[in-house]
């Protein structure tokens, strides 16, 4: 009986991390988890409650600081297209304001100068400014042109 009980307090706990966010909480769901545990071999409810409290508070001093830093990490800067701006492309088919193919990262994507009068050829370099319903908006990069398109 008392196993179930633990199993229910460590689930309940961890639930009620996901709504703070905090890592807090799960802390003393592990503890009630070892305490599960412990309760299984058939120690007695002081000695349950003994578990709890220790790993508990084991749990908060040693791996909580670990996973607030690992948490406090800078993510990715963008998502998605976001990610793309400024990238380098390389022409494939001759690229101006009305239509043209670049290839980012080893795919290809349609592409569009960002200068109605400016075009670029096969094998040059661009840089993505932008991107416009799934085309490339692209402008030259300054960079030395590619061997490979």
């Amino acid at each position: 009986m008392d196993v179930f009980l633990w199993i229910l307090v460590a689930a309940v706990l961890a639930v009620a991390e996901i709504f703070t966010a905090t890592l807090f909480l799960i802390m003393f769901s592990a503890g009630a988890l070892a305490a599960a545990a412990v309760a299984a071999l058939g120690a007695p409810v002081p000695l349950q409650a003994g578990v709890f409290v220790a790993v508990s508070a084991l749990t908060i001093v040693a791996i909580r600081p670990v996973l607030r830093r690992h948490r406090s990490r800078p993510g990715p800067v963008g998502m998605g297209a976001e990610t793309m701006y400024g990238a380098a492309a390389v022409v494939v088919e001759r690229v101006d304001a009305g239509h043209g193919m670049v290839k980012i990262d080893g795919e290809l994507w349609q592409a569009r100068s960002l200068e109605d009068s400016v075009t670029y050829s096969p094998g040059e370099r661009v840089a993505i400014v932008e991107i416009r319903g799934g085309v490339a908006v692209v402008w030259h990069d300054g960079l030395p042109e590619a061997i490979d398109p």
